[in-house]
């Protein structure tokens, strides 16, 4: 069971359709949002949540640049790179750096998906 997610995305518009498909899962959970990584990294900081879902294209740090950093303060989180940007090379990136990738447009069989990928199944 998911109790806390940490959705990261600049468009507001991604961030709630993300959240809906979660909560449509587990009503209960808790979900945080942030607009970039910065944001991203204090919310972390004060809570860590049990999945990271991370938009790879942000003002600033990129989705990629920033796993790291979310690794060091929250290593037990899964993290989970969401982009449009489906090319190898981003796709081996994400492999490399442990985040699950889910292709944009986000839908419900997508995120079914990751939530069976990292062990929880709705």
């Amino acid at each position: 069971m998911i109790r806390s997610v940490l959705i990261v995305d600049d468009s507001r518009l991604a961030r709630m359709m993300v959240a809906g498909l979660i909560l449509d899962r587990w009503p209960n959970a808790r979900i945080r949002e942030a607009e970039n990584a910065d944001q991203a990294l204090v919310a972390v900081a004060h809570e860590t949540p049990d999945l990271v879902i991370l938009d790879h294209s942000m003002p600033g740090e990129s989705g990629l640049d920033v796993v790291a950093k979310l690794r060091a303060s929250a290593p037990e989180a899964d993290v989970a790179l969401v982009t449009a940007n489906i090319q190898s090379s981003i796709r081996q990136r994400a492999s490399d750096a442990g985040c699950h990738f889910v292709a944009k447009p986000v839908t419900a069989e997508k995120i079914d998906k990751l939530l069976a990928d990292i062990g929880i199944a709705p």
